[in-house]
């Protein structure tokens, strides 16, 4: 590749325009023997391909199995549906089921999530909404106006997080509208923006208009952005940077990483990132077990057995702080704690339950544990 840019001083919007968006332009940068390009361009009708410049200058080309290249890059493994790993599904958190229109998801009683965009500045082969990401933008204002009224007449919603797609790909004003909506709801008490443009593209944080908002934000609620690192080769001084930019707009950061075989599957790789995230004032909060997405589960997902192991043997190694993260199994019935293992019997603990079900709230969970178990069913 070419001398990267210096990445602070693009204009964000002008350069999202030179993105890789198709199995020509990645030959640019990586050969593919004639079946494999064949099954990448399949792959890119299902789950279009996006990857910025920067996020591309993070890649070590020399590298095939590099876990930056393995997180953006498609790969012919997504054509497979069905395999050891089990069943999967097109929407693992039940989406569908708590979807109250206008983008407004309602799962739990006190929080509600607004899907504010099917945009994002890149998409992760990972990605958990792939059904819908990258594949039809919407109306996000008009539909605003819709989830303020129905937020408004939900007194029991004291905190909203602002989703997608990711919300930062918005053009400021549009965000600062949501924002201010919010603020002007008395029982919301404060708001949460899941972005993983601190990571892919942190450009856009350089953007004065957009840390203003945040700011102002910030002086009347609570903000706390979850942002998404999953190796710590993501944690870069640009990306920093951009971290500390929002800090000082007053947001409390924290980071929910996904374990994913052949990005972050070992304890060493695992504490590293913790630490590196610590030391850029990230607070590790969330590591989810891989969720049995269609064209996801069969390449990414770690069995639950060597998962329980690898994050026992990361936080042996990292301080009181670098181990507050939980181990999160995000469910359809809400979200589970992975506390461990005790021989072949699973340890959870439900940590939230969804509207209508109180009772299986705080509720330990005992379940047979085999080695090839990678996720967990209930009714």
């Amino acid at each position: 590749m070419s001398q990267a840019p210096c990445w602070k001083n693009l204009d964000w919007k002008k350069e999202l325009t030179n993105n890789v968006r198709s199995v020509d332009q990645l030959k640019a940068y990586v050969a593919f023997d004639p079946d494999e390009e064949a099954a990448l361009r399949q792959v890119a009708a299902l789950h279009p391909i996006n990857i910025p410049r920067y996020y591309l200058s993070l890649i070590n080309f020399d590298d095939p199995r590099d876990p930056i290249r393995r997180m953006c890059f498609p790969s012919a493994d997504e054509l497979v549906v069905a395999g050891a790993m089990g069943a999967t599904t097109t929407d693992p958190y039940g989406d569908d089921k708590h979807d109250k229109g206008n983008g407004v998801l309602h799962k739990y009683d006190c929080t509600a999530l607004l899907i504010t965009t099917e945009r994002c500045a890149m998409h992760c082969r990972h990605c958990f909404r792939r059904r819908m990401v990258g594949h039809s933008p919407r109306e996000t204002l008009r539909q605003f106006a819709g989830a303020l009224d129905y937020i408004a007449a939900h007194k029991e919603i004291n905190n909203v997080i602002l989703s997608g797609g990711d919300p930062l790909t918005l053009d400021t004003p549009v965000l600062e509208t949501m924002l201010e909506g919010l603020a002007s709801l008395d029982h919301v008490a404060f708001a949460r923006i899941g972005t993983r443009v601190p990571v892919t593209y942190p450009l856009r944080l350089f953007d004065q208009s957009l840390t203003d908002a945040l700011r102002r934000f910030a002086a009347r609620k609570g903000l706390y952005i979850a942002t998404h690192y999953n190796h710590p080769r993501e944690i870069t001084p640009t990306s920093a940077a951009a971290i500390e930019r929002i800090r000082l707009c007053g947001a409390v950061v924290n980071n929910q990483a996904v374990l994913l075989r052949g990005v972050n599957d070992s304890a060493d790789t695992l504490a590293e990132l913790m630490n590196g995230l610590l030391a850029i004032g990230v607070n590790p909060y969330y590591v989810y077990q891989c969720m049995p997405v269609a064209r996801v589960r069969h390449h990414f997902q770690l069995p639950l057995k060597e998962g329980v192991a690898l994050v026992d043997q990361a936080r042996a190694m990292l301080s009181g702080y670098g181990k507050r993260f939980k181990y999160i199994i995000g469910h359809d019935i809400g979200k589970l704690e992975i506390c461990g293992r005790d021989g072949d019997t699973l340890i959870l603990k439900q940590l939230h339950a969804r509207s209508g079900h109180a009772e299986q709230a705080s509720r330990m969970l005992l379940l047979p544990l085999d080695d090839a178990l990678g996720w967990v069913d209930f009714d």
